[in-house]
């Protein structure tokens, strides 16, 4: 007689994963796959980096040396109006003329898919044309949209982008390459892509919150006992000068910036969203009135605080760099005008420009962090930290990602809990405004409060939002 298989139900019938995974990484076709995108990354990295070397070196041109060479110290108030005209014409022509729109829409999210070859004209020309002359948008999706495309051309020649498996490993290669340019990091350029792409699917985000929440608040339990008592279980600290010892303070801080960042951060990317909208009846010319309106928060911003435009327009790479090397520099009033009028300047741009949504809100992020910084107990670098941890996973919704490209920022692994626990308390404050209670809190079978029932019978309780 035939014996039964041992183990659980329908375990003999699954492939073993290990086996599959064996099986995959040593086939032919796929090591050749690797081989490939190995040899790509050398060309698609080169080309990343002379990309961001002309947008850097145009912008350099526009808002420092031509203003310097007419005589002025800054820009004047007005210098961003006239800049705003050449954004609003190019990506309007290129939404509607060219394949890809220039990439896509910044309001609909950070995306890695969709690169293609014959998008990468439309994508250069939105990218030159949007960041040096004024966009409040950074340059990682342009470089993820422009690392797929060249891939995928490069594979063109040897046919192994046909295949949609292949062409979708392509396509991640090309825009790991090309992202970790920006980032001069390859981890969180690995790190993002797995985010973004999905490769855990929902569930990851739903499994690393309580993760991420339980591992901060219990890197302060152990370092906090091990400083209070003397004692330590061990520490990977090879004696690097350390920013100072984290305190309640510094807690209650994170916990306040994530509160208060969250939920407006959502307001303004609800705000890029109807842009979008907004935008999309009539590409060209309301493309070009929202390029004219964000450069006008610019001028305001500089007529209001007397300084320069350029640090309520542009990406806030190199202010936030200014704001981190000096803020005392920074009155605060400078500070919560550059905070509204760059806000508003991105939900425009959001939703009209083409670009990426992180360097923007990590701006503002450490801009509230340094306004904050002078309360009791809160020091700058972790209000910085936690503000831009902040900021950023309230656009991104990528808790890993968020948190490592933080703390590569900041550059000390000290003010992890603090990162932690903001972007933790930012992204449950962005996803629950007050008063909702999602359906999901109720299983299907159990009771639901009284009213909820689906359907549109009048006092009945609407369907909470997504």
């Amino acid at each position: 007689m035939t014996q039964p298989p041992s183990g659980p139900p329908g375990a003999a019938a699954r492939p073993d994963e290990t086996e599959r995974l064996r099986a995959v990484l040593h086939s032919p076709g796929y090591l050749r796959t690797v081989g490939f995108c190995a040899l790509i990354g050398v060309p698609v990295s080169l080309a990343a980096f002379w990309l961001l070397v002309g947008l850097h070196q145009l912008t350099r041109l526009l808002w420092e040396s031509w203003p310097h060479t007419l005589g002025w110290q800054d820009p004047p108030w007005w210098w961003p109006l006239p800049l705003a005209l050449v954004p609003g014409v190019v990506v309007g022509v290129v939404a509607t003329r060219l394949p890809g729109g220039g990439g896509h829409i910044p309001a609909a999210g950070f995306q890695s898919g969709g690169a293609s070859a014959a998008a990468l004209p439309g994508v250069l020309l939105a990218a030159a044309a949007c960041l040096p002359f004024g966009a409040v948008l950074g340059p990682e999706a342009p470089l993820i949209a422009f690392g797929g495309g060249l891939a995928l051309l490069l594979a063109g020649p040897v046919r192994m982008g046909r295949h949609p498996d292949l062409a979708a490993l392509l396509t991640a290669a090309g825009s790991a390459a090309a992202i970790a340019a920006i980032f001069g990091n390859a981890l969180v350029a690995a790190v993002l892509l797995i985010e973004v792409a999905g490769v855990a699917g929902p569930r990851l985000v739903l499994v690393m919150l309580p993760a991420l929440a339980c591992s901060g608040v219990g890197a302060l339990v152990f370092t906090g006992f091990g400083r209070w008592t003397g004692l330590g279980t061990g520490s990977l600290d090879i004696g690097l000068p350390a920013p100072p010892p984290l305190d309640a303070g510094d807690v209650v801080g994170a916990v306040v910036i994530g509160l208060v960042l969250g939920p407006a951060l959502r307001l303004v990317t609800a705000a890029g969203r109807r842009t979008a909208a907004f935008v999309a009846v009539r590409p060209l010319p309301r493309t070009l009135l929202c390029a004219l309106a964000a450069a006008g928060c610019a001028a305001l911003y500089a007529v209001l605080t007397g300084r320069s435009p350029a640090e309520a327009a542009l990406s806030g790479q190199s202010a936030l760099a200014k704001l981190a090397a000096d803020p005392a520099g920074w009155p605060d009033g400078a500070l919560v005008a550059v905070l509204l009028l760059k806000s508003a300047g991105y939900a425009l741009c959001l939703g009209s420009l083409r670009g990426g949504p992180i360097f923007p809100v990590a701006f503002l992020g450490g801009a509230l962090g340094a306004l904050l910084a002078p309360l009791p107990g809160l020091g700058l670098v972790p209000g910085m930290a936690a503000g831009m941890a902040a900021g950023v996973v309230a656009v991104l919704r990528l808790p890993v990602s968020s948190a490592v490209l933080v703390v590569l920022l900041v550059g000390s692994i000290e003010v992890i809990p603090v990162v932690i626990i903001a972007l933790v308390v930012s992204l449950l404050a962005s996803q629950l405004p007050p008063g909702a209670v999602p359906r999901r809190l109720f299983p299907r079978g159990r009771s639901r409060p009284k009213g909820g029932r689906r359907g549109g019978r009048r006092g009945a309780t609407p369907p909470a939002p997504r």
